[in-house]
């Protein structure tokens, strides 16, 4: 039977994928895309829980924000509650609980058994949260709020959250509220502030405690506290089954409680909440993608694919407590370096909309911070793992169309600025030489030397991201007519060539991106290396071998740099032969996702992300899609390591469902690279437009390389030359009248 738009898809989604071996997903309740609370599970092991969940380890509480897929190190885990049961005569003690079963999770709901009997269940607002108690009828039920609560850091790397300052306010109707503020985490954020307002639907008795440490200074039954010292409450009830509920916001205590009563409202049953987000999400995400396959684990890893893509940014609109602005606002950006090589290009096809608030939201930010980030969160950009790549979103949604609210002249002036202007060095213990906050860190020598040398960290990874970055600045410049600054930013976005050394060698191949020094001579580099490949160092996150495939804007070059296309083909296909990367095992360490491949091309990191595809510049379709389509059916699953990597805010995920649609995106260009569609699918496009994809004569498991390609029934390619189809036609723009685009595909 096919899939429509009443079906209910949520059925589909798998919320424990990829939520171990480093994918870091969170599975905790989100009630819509975007959403700004995530309430779920905080879990303690010893080792870093960046979204909260851990699949071993003791449950320290459950609190409303969290990130989803992240890396480096852990995010929020604030405004939190712990249910205990027995007397609390300490609460700054470890009260964490082990889980007597499995958790359960499944879109709008989820819930947690404590070895101490309680049974905990939650479900969400976009700003609230509810909480259901069940405990043990012979003990004492308590529920403790710790404002100090976050997530922490095992790393030792300095990025550490702190409690830095809360207060608390109960009542004996069950009611609290407060804030508190913290700092400081993955991207070294200042001091930031969010604001809770709670409520209790029993009786209940209250204390409230402070102290430093496990050191009690105060623990009686007053009404307040608050300071500098870690500070909350005890609820003790007389009944076994109590509901909590909990509102959110960034300004003000008195606008969370807002959010809470008209989200919320008291006797709101947590079945409504669980029904009302599953409503929110098949009919914001799920429905824009139908199809008529049936194989039940097809449909598991498409739709649950599809909800990590979802997870965040946060649409904090008119929550912005650091200045007054009618533009959107989004935040927990995780990262643009992950993002724009494939997923806002997704994001753009199904969240039309959304999308375009996200670019006014980056242009918003350049505004009234001064940069546009590449990675935000608490409100705070930071941190920049390579080049300026809000650069690269805006030109891909520049050539693609987006328009509508959009101040173009605004955002190009915002890129210029990345272009520019070196932003102050903010001294980051990991890669002091300059600031990885914001913007580009090495421009100087970008604009003096046309490269960047060892002086500073990541040279090499950092010049191959520029000459995008500046390509992106060329594309939309050419729009606006500004033939001078095109050809200026077309010049500088071919800087990568001049650290290719023809005479660096590798596998019986020669030429590689390389270090250079001032004097222009090349730093010897073993291309099969990065070294401890992290901040620094001069490659980020890949070897020379990939991010000598990465210069996609200038390919041709690159394919005779190599030898010629018969050359390019074997070259790219060495890096899919296993058993290649004898020094895999050292790199990235500190993950293991990622140091156990055995082959050059990294499955579990994004500068690999379009190496399967560039075949198809050389006349090699067909291998395009052998080895894309090896990597999916591989390294992809539903079940908790069923993600190569870190999710990376759903980066992973929108490269498998672009494999699933056939189709890859080249960012800042209206190119897309066709590989095979698995399955024949609609998707809603929005503006009563429906691109319709339809495969034929293959199987999608054994026979499945194009023959032929059709689209809107008037452009026919067949064997060899089917190698790429150009946005406008398998997505017009509204203007272009009201016939539903067709991409029919033949594959054998």
């Amino acid at each position: 039977m096919a899939l429509t738009q009443t079906t209910d898809y949520t059925q589909y989604v798998q919320l424990f994928m990829g939520t171990a071996n480093g994918g870091n997903m969170f599975p905790g309740v989100v009630s819509a895309p975007f959403s700004v609370v995530k309430l779920g599970p905080d879990l303690y092991n010893g080792a870093d829980a960046y979204s909260g969940y851990l699949p071993t380890g003791n449950v320290t509480g459950f609190s409303m924000m969290h990130e989803s897929g992240t890396g480096g190190a852990p995010k929020y885990g604030t405004v939190s509650q712990m249910p205990v049961v027995g007397g609390v005569s300490n609460p700054l003690v470890d009260l964490s609980s082990p889980r007597a079963s499995a958790d359960q999770a499944q879109v709008g709901y989820y819930s947690t058994s404590l070895s101490s009997g309680i049974k905990v269940e939650l479900a969400a607002t976009n700003h609230a949260g509810l909480f259901s108690y069940s405990f043990p009828t012979a003990l004492q039920a308590n529920v403790v709020v710790d404002v100090s609560h976050v997530l922490p850091s095992f790393r030792g790397l300095g990025l550490g959250q702190n409690y830095v300052r809360g207060n608390i306010t109960v009542s004996n109707d069950g009611h609290y509220e407060g804030s508190g503020t913290y700092n400081n985490g993955w991207n070294l954020a200042p001091e930031w502030t969010v604001y809770f307002c709670g409520f209790f639907d029993k009786p209940v008795s209250s204390k409230v405690f402070s102290g430093s440490g496990t050191t009690l200074s105060r623990y009686d039954s007053g009404n307040s506290a608050s300071g500098t010292n870690r500070v909350g409450g005890v609820f003790t009830f007389a009944e076994s089954n109590v509901t909590s509920r909990v509102g959110i916001f960034f300004i003000s205590s008195g606008k969370a409680c807002q959010f809470l009563d008209e989200e919320i409202p008291a006797g709101t049953g947590l079945q409504d909440l669980v029904s009302k987000a599953k409503g929110n999400w098949n009919s914001e995400v799920f429905a824009k993608v139908t199809t008529g396959e049936t194989d039940t684990n097809t449909l598991e890893l498409l739709y649950s694919s599809l909800y990590g893509m979802h997870l965040i940014p946060s649409n904090r609109t008119g929550e912005n407590p650091l200045w007054e602005s009618s533009e959107p606002y989004y935040d927990d950006l995780f990262t643009l370096w992950d993002l724009f090589r494939c997923s806002t290009s997704l994001m753009q096809v199904l969240q039309p909309i959304s999308y375009e608030e996200q670019i006014r939201s980056l242009i918003d930010i350049w505004r009234h911070d001064g940069y546009m980030p590449d990675a935000r969160s608490s409100n705070f950009n930071g941190r920049s793992q390579g080049g300026s790549n809000a650069d690269n979103v805006l030109a891909d949604a520049y050539v693609k169309g987006v328009r509508g609210a959009v101040n173009w002249a605004d955002g190009y002036q915002a890129m210029v600025k990345d272009a520019e202007l070196q932003p102050p060095n903010n001294h980051d213990p990991q890669a002091s030489d300059s600031s990885d906050k914001e913007g580009r860190g090495a421009l100087p020598d970008w604009i003096k030397y046309g490269y960047i040398t060892p002086s500073y960290t990541r040279a090499v990874s950092r010049a191959v991201e520029y000459s995008a970055n500046d390509f992106a600045l060329h594309q939309v410049a050419s729009g606006q007519g500004n033939d001078a600054d095109a050809s200026k930013y077309l010049a500088r976005s071919r800087n990568w060539r001049n650290h290719w050394n023809p005479d660096a060698l590798s596998l019986n191949f020669s030429g590689f991106v390389v270090p250079k020094n001032a004097d222009g001579s090349f730093v010897s580099q073993d291309p099969e290396s990065c070294g401890g490949c992290y901040w620094g160092d001069a490659y980020y996150e890949a070897t020379p071998w990939e991010y000598s495939f990465n210069p996609h804007h200038d390919i041709y070059t690159l394919i005779n740099y190599t030898g010629g296309p018969e050359d390019f083909v074997r070259r790219l296909d060495t890096i899919f032969q296993p058993n290649l990367n004898p020094k895999g095992a050292g790199r990235f360490a500190d993950n293991a996702a990622l140091s156990s491949f055995s082959t050059i091309f990294n499955p579990g990191n994004e500068p690999s992300f379009a190496s399967p595809y560039l075949f198809n510049f050389a006349g090699r379709q067909d291998l395009s899609v052998q080895r894309s389509r090896y990597v999916a059916k591989t390294y992809y699953s539903t079940q908790p390591d069923g993600l190569p990597g870190n999710s990376d805010a759903g980066a992973m995920q929108t490269w498998l469902l672009w494999n699933m649609i056939g189709l890859f995106p080249l960012t800042g260009q209206t190119t897309f690279l066709i590989t095979s569609p698995w399955f024949s699918m609609d998707l809603d496009l929005g503006n009563d437009k429906t691109l319709k994809i339809t495969t034929t004569g293959g199987n999608s498991d054994t026979a499945y390389y194009v023959q032929s390609l059709r689209v809107n029934g008037f452009v026919s390619l067949h064997s060899l030359n089917v190698q790429l189809a150009a946005y406008s036609r398998a997505f017009p723009p509204p203007e272009h009248g009201s016939r539903d685009p067709v991409v029919t595909v033949l594959a054998d």
